[in-house]
């Protein structure tokens, strides 16, 4: 089993559980590593990412655990930079690079709010071609490790949170497929790690985590690696996922995410 996880929410953002917690909760689970990683602050966001103000008081509450479980496990300041986002991504022990809106007129849409919201986008932003949305959100997230100097690809097909069974789109229509193929063939020219994403499978979204198996095999297959991620938003689900994990090719150590951090 991984037994390090980067992808973690706190009462930072829009998490159940404060970072302490979450840190006497990975001991418990056992692991040797755990990462906080926040979102960044948007403006227009605010429910559910950090307070513009927050970043100063997160360090030094996350450099506190830090030292104090100093022998027991491992923790990493990080950050979950949106592709909006305009605060830098600086001095972290890592950045995951991930995208949560397409905006359209001025207007940010999230992706992984609803299924409504996105019909209705589609059909008020981009003619009711939902496909047309799909390609406009690859194209941001087809430049989302350059963007967000990321060391990790977050979620990378977040828009299908609500698509299990094609409930919206036919995830074989070749619009999508170009879609999404063009974004991942650019984001492996950074040879940064995807995530394979349980968050919307622990919060009862889905039944399969993010990118989906042919997204997985079409990475792999183009020299993509992949680390496990729970995206926990409550304590309870820190390394979800990980111990029936049986899909281990490609996926990298600890190691293979610090050849690209800050």
């Amino acid at each position: 089993m991984q037994n390090f996880d980067l992808h973690v929410h706190t009462t930072f953002s829009d998490g159940a559980d404060t970072p302490e917690t979450v840190v006497l909760r990975a001991i418990e689970f056992g692991l040797s590593r755990i990462g906080i990683s926040d979102h960044s602050f948007v403006k227009g966001a605010e429910e559910w990412c950090m307070r513009e103000d927050a970043l100063p008081a997160y360090r030094k509450e996350i450099t506190r655990l830090k030292e104090k479980y100093l022998g027991q496990i491992e923790v990493l300041c990080g950050i979950e930079q949106d592709i909006l986002s305009k605060t830098p991504a600086d001095g972290f022990d890592y950045v995951i690079g991930s995208v949560h809106f397409i905006k359209e007129k001025n207007t940010l849409i999230p992706v992984d709010e609803s299924a409504d919201i996105l019909q209705d986008a589609a059909a008020g932003y981009f003619g009711d071609d939902i496909y047309a949305l799909c390609s406009s959100y690859y194209a941001l997230e087809a430049e989302a490790a350059l963007r967000t100097n990321a060391d990790i690809i977050g979620h990378f097909d977040l828009i299908s949170k609500f698509n299990e069974n094609n409930a919206l789109f036919d995830e074989s229509d070749p619009r999508y497929v170009s879609a999404w193929q063009g974004a991942a063939l650019q984001l492996l020219q950074s040879g940064v790690p995807f995530e394979i994403n349980f968050g919307a499978v622990s919060r009862g979204y889905r039944t399969l985590p993010y990118p989906s198996a042919e997204m997985r095999r079409f990475i792999l297959d183009n020299g993509g690696r992949f680390i496990l991620s729970s995206d926990s938003h409550a304590a309870g689900t820190i390394g979800y996922g990980f111990e029936g994990w049986k899909e281990t090719g490609g996926c990298v150590g600890f190691e293979g995410v610090l050849k690209h951090s800050h």
